[in-house]
């Protein structure tokens, strides 16, 4: 019997299966150019909004679906499994960006920015890392100071996903004295703005077809309405109470990762032959995919639980590190063992098993490093 996602429902398999076919179609045939050129098309924006795959769980009135973050989830394993290029720039723009928005913004904020963003007009990054600062977002040291009736900001920022083609970023910045109490959330509109800079899109091992930059920002001032919150000082707060999502979003796909590296190995062991058997033929082959398998049905089903107590607004923190820490770890693993059993071939970038392999590498890094998962984890104890 097939398993299938408690989550799931006869509505979300009718989305899914348009979606897919959208995906393979219309998206996936541009994969390889998107890699080359180190970005993704606006095209490929305009289409998910199209589908409703942007925003899925931001409600109606604000150009979303209105849907629970089952819809996001969703989206994101059919990117994984199908145009593994959009991930990354999706989840970030639909699974941080916007909800930061929905959850922080005020109500002329929501209606300004998250219909374009659902439409794939505007694009979303959040701008958290620092040259000096990464999983310490408490010392970060770009500022922004209230000059007249404008917040200026100056600093700079870098590894920031989108930045190359963001057209509204959340920018963490430091509003007030040192440490958690003074860090607030700003957004700066791009176009326009007047000593904003994007830097390098990145040369990265891996993720090629995800643009991701440097960005400067010399006196860039905005209007004072464009804070997230009620008040300075509540970025950290913010920051904290997203993360959850934001690594249960990190989970999702890698554990629609595990699967398709576990499926395609599986398709190449039956057909490749080595001493006139087929390498699934092989113990080692046959029980390296029964241990693969076997943990990408663990980490699905880890996960699933994960994306209900989500929904019902009950996943903390703690399990949420659990769910990024252990399901990255173990799609690195099955990427590296996958890959081996491919040979030769699993070293060329033609196969998507090596794609697969170097894409997965940044899970263990990004959202928060695996060793602060752990430590988060550890206090917990």
């Amino acid at each position: 019997m097939a398993y299938r996602s408690s989550w799931m429902t006869e509505e979300l398999d009718v989305f899914r299966d348009q979606f897919r076919k959208y995906l393979a179609k219309d998206l996936a045939p541009h994969a390889e150019t998107w890699r080359e050129q180190k970005m993704v098309d606006r095209f490929a924006w305009r289409g998910l909004g199209e589908m409703g795959a942007l925003l899925a769980s931001v409600p109606e009135e604000y150009g979303g679906l209105g849907a629970t973050f089952a819809y996001d989830a969703a989206v994101l394993e059919d990117l994984e499994s199908t145009v593994p290029e959009l991930t990354t720039g999706v989840s970030v723009h639909s699974a941080i960006v916007a909800h930061y928005i929905l959850n922080y913004g005020s109500e002329e904020q929501k209606k300004r920015w998250l219909p374009k963003m659902a439409s794939g007009e505007m694009v979303g990054a959040i701008a958290m890392t620092e040259p000096g600062t990464g999983s310490d977002l408490q010392a970060v040291k770009t500022t922004a100071k209230k000059q007249g009736n404008s917040y200026v900001i100056n600093g700079q920022k870098t590894f920031i996903t989108n930045g190359q083609a963001a057209d509204l970023v959340v920018v963490v910045a430091r509003t007030g004295e040192a440490g958690a109490k003074g860090i607030s959330l700003i957004v700066v509109e791009t176009a326009g703005a007047d000593g904003y800079k994007r830097g390098r899109n990145l040369d990265k091992i891996g993720l090629h077809a995800s643009d991701t930059s440097e960005l400067f920002f010399d006196n860039v001032t905005v209007p004072p309405e464009n804070l997230l919150g009620k008040e300075e000082g509540q970025g950290f707060v913010q920051l904290m109470q997203q993360l959850p999502q934001e690594r249960l979003a990190l989970a999702v796909g890698a554990v629609a990762s595990m699967e398709r590296a576990v499926k395609l190995t599986t398709e190449y062991t039956k057909e490749r032959k080595a001493f006139g058997k087929p390498l699934m033929d092989f113990q080692n082959t046959a029980f390296t995919l029964a241990e693969r398998k076997t943990e990408a049905m663990i980490a699905r089903v880890f996960v699933d639980w994960c994306i209900e107590q989500l929904v019902a607004g009950d996943l903390d923190t703690v399990t949420a590190s659990m769910a990024k820490y252990w399901c990255s770890d173990k799609q690195v693993q099955t990427a590296d063992e996958c890959l081996q059993l491919f040979g030769g071939y699993g070293y060329m970038q033609e196969y998507p098993i090596s794609r697969i392999f170097i894409d997965s590498r940044i899970q263990k890094i990004y959202g928060g490093t695996n060793e602060i998962m752990k430590l988060l984890i550890a206090r917990s104890l």
